[in-house]
């Protein structure tokens, strides 16, 4: 049970932040157009949570493999050397996140003022920016469990993204050959 909610919580989190956000976007132009009210509130409340929703969706990418990398280079190598590679590259990353982490958190909880408070909310901005060691923090883990099921357990995991040249090519080639058609 645990395991299944670990494995989904960036998931489970960005639905419902995407929802919330959405639902109280609709809710302020119904009340602009229909009723000429506006909440204020609503559009600060939706900026943060649209905030919250692209750090937690940088760790979902994270799990799922999808981040963006320079992978042109990979076809003139061996391909058994290539996750050893990324993994190499995701030192980096990882290097680049731990001194995120430690820097956000000292900024969250010590530079951070208790006085320095959101405009229309009233809540201590502290409780917005608290998103960064948090989602770093599960980005990182992310990408060591990703490269754990690679070198360890010796699985692939495919961006979901992923386009496949060659089947788009074959597709399009079986597309425009009349005499393919009929395979």
């Amino acid at each position: 049970m645990f395991a299944k909610i670990f494995n989904n919580i960036e998931s489970i989190i960005c639905r419902t932040l995407l929802s919330g956000f959405v639902l109280l976007l609709f809710v302020q132009i119904i009340s602009r157009e229909v009723f000429d009210y506006s909440f204020s509130w609503i559009e600060e409340l939706s900026v943060y949570m649209f905030v919250w929703f692209v750090f937690f969706g940088a760790s979902y990418a994270a799990l799922k493999s999808a981040h963006n990398r320079v992978t042109f280079q990979f076809r003139f190598l061996p391909h058994r050397y290539i996750k050893y590679i990324e993994a190499f590259a995701d030192l980096f990353w990882i290097g680049f996140n731990v001194i995120f982490i430690w820097m956000s958190y000292d900024f969250v909880f010590n530079k951070m003022n208790k006085f320095w408070k959101s405009q229309t909310l009233g809540i201590e901005m502290k409780w917005v920016y608290i998103v960064l060691p948090i989602a770093f923090t599960l980005m990182t883990i992310r990408i060591l469990q990703v490269n754990y099921i690679k070198l360890v357990r010796g699985e692939e995991i495919a961006d979901p993204d992923q386009i496949d040249l060659d089947t788009i090519k074959a597709e399009t080639l079986r597309d425009a050959d009349p005499a393919r058609k009929e395979d």
